[in-house]
């Protein structure tokens, strides 16, 4: 059948408003568009496929017209950029054969392994394994390898591809580092110099949220934590309760520095730390060959006895009368009882020589210890000794034996006396001896020493803290640094 005239005139004008609207870019098509889809009852007619066909063109125009139009309108003052390639200059022939100090690899020991793992690493020969090992001081020094040494081999790559072994080094001790060259038949050793320099040097910080993260964020060392809080001021603050965030610590080091590179941190030389407004301090000095602690005016910060010699225990049965729990009789508790588990720790209670160490009766396994002046102390019931014996001279803390319940005992507990002169005394009420002060020459060299520490930590403080709130100190401790800092 063929189409109207009215018909075929009707869509012609149609499509050619339709064009105009996407070239022009107003809202016709759009109108035309819905007017067409309403118009839709779900069959596709000729007429749909011409418009179909129509709009698919006119979308491909516009996507063809759009980025073309976008780069003509870039504007023409837009800078101009060019790629050019540079030829870079030939490498040398030293440079191409590996110069000494060109080809230098650094490997770190991994745990377990020996030089002979390293060569493997490295693809290296046995040949070179057995002359580096023949020579005589890379058995002395390298037969035990730590984990993270630093060894540096020098490996030019040939023409092949290949790496060879030219050179080996390692260090010796911690001032000489050894070179070993292998070139020719045989090796030749060059013995490098590595001075080392000490610092004295304050290290200072406020306790925050943990004193030992702080500690360790300043620079010092588990060791040097450990000297604050289990020797210097382990009598006078409780490092669990008695430690606020704003309580600050400074602490003078003596530091080994090796090109640059912190090597190690020495024993603590002298200590302040203010907690809850009272400031404490305490001094390095060896005296009779030991190192000690003690205040600015001599005095030893280490008291002679420790009131308790197990960690971590609770008194089941105090010093006095008592019903025997074995025998049942009303006797005499000459010590005091702790319980804590089997295997627990007995230290020490303070420096000794160890009178008796054995069977002791209803005492079971028992330690006597000999403190001198007439003090003596009895550990009783353990399980096991330490690694002690009779005569032998020990310091305060040193671990005697482990908790137990041999003898007459119900459980395992430790049983402790104090005696002075022969006399039973209650531990826990007894007035200590206090320790021999300095005294004479010692004293006289011991304030030439605490007069530099403390200009150092003051002056460290005064610039770190100026803008802090100034802290009260106690007055006797206030006094005595301010009159050992005049002495100094």
């Amino acid at each position: 059948m063929t189409e109207p005239t009215s018909s075929r005139h009707n869509r012609v004008v149609r499509l050619q408003n339709l064009r105009a609207a996407a070239i022009q870019g107003t809202g016709l098509g759009q109108e035309k568009i819905s007017q067409w889809s309403r118009g839709f009852n779900g069959r596709w007619t000729r007429r749909h496929w011409a418009h179909a066909s129509l709009f698919a063109t006119l979308g491909a125009l516009v996507a063809a017209i759009v980025p073309g139009f976008s780069q003509a309108t870039l504007s023409p003052n837009a800078p101009q950029r060019t790629t050019m390639a540079l030829t870079l200059p030939p490498l040398s022939l030293p440079k191409r054969a590996g110069l000494s100090g060109d080809s230098w690899q650094v490997v770190s020991v991994d745990k377990g392994e020996t030089l002979s793992h390293l060569f493997e690493r490295l693809d290296l020969s046995k040949n070179d394994l057995q002359r580096v090992l023949a020579h005589p001081d890379v058995k002395k020094s390298l037969t035990r390898i730590k984990p993270g040494t630093e060894l540096a081999f020098d490996l030019p790559v040939a023409a092949d591809g290949h790496s060879s072994l030219r050179a080996f080094r390692y260090d010796r001790d911690d001032t000489h580092r050894v070179e070993l060259s292998l070139a020719g038949d045989k090796i030749a050793e060059k013995v490098i110099e590595r001075p080392i320099e000490t610092r004295t040097v304050v290290l200072s910080g406020k306790v925050g949220g943990s004193l030992y993260k702080s500690a360790r964020k300043v620079g010092l060392n588990a060791a040097a934590i450990s000297t604050l809080t289990d020797d210097i001021f382990k009598y006078d603050i409780d490092f669990d309760s008695d430690v606020g965030a704003n309580d600050r610590f400074s602490v003078v080091v003596e530091q080994n520095w090796r090109e640059g590179e912190l090597l190690k941190t020495g024993a603590v030389l002298a200590a302040t730390f203010t907690s809850q407004g009272k400031l404490h301090a305490g001094f390095r000095y060896v005296r009779d060959g030991k190192a000690e602690y003690f205040t600015a005016d001599g005095r030893p910060l280490k008291r002679s006895f420790i009131r308790m010699p197990i960690p971590y225990a609770r008194i089941t049965s105090g010093f006095g009368m008592r019903k025997h729990p074995i025998l049942g009789n009303m006797r005499g508790h000459m010590g005091i009882d702790y319980a804590a588990g089997t295997g627990t720790p007995i230290m020490a209670a303070g420096d000794a020589r160890v009178a008796f160490v054995g069977w002791k009766g209803g005492y079971g396994r028992a330690v006597i210890l000999d403190h001198g002046r007439g003090y003596t102390t009895l550990y009783g019931h353990m399980s096991a000794f330490g690694n002690i014996r009779v005569g032998q001279r020990i310091a305060q803390g040193t671990m005697i034996g482990r908790v137990g319940s041999t003898g007459m005992a119900t459980g395992p507990h430790l049983h402790y006396e104090f005696r002075i002169n022969g006399v039973h005394r209650n531990p826990l009420a007894v007035t200590m001896p206090p320790p021999e002060p300095l005294q004479g020459a010692q004293l006289a060299q011991f304030r030439s020493q605490v007069g530099p520490a403390l200009a150092r930590i003051q002056k460290v403080e005064n610039i770190i803290y100026a803008d802090a709130p100034s802290v009260p100190t106690d007055r006797r401790v206030a006094a005595r640094l301010t009159k050992a800092l005049k002495r100094g």
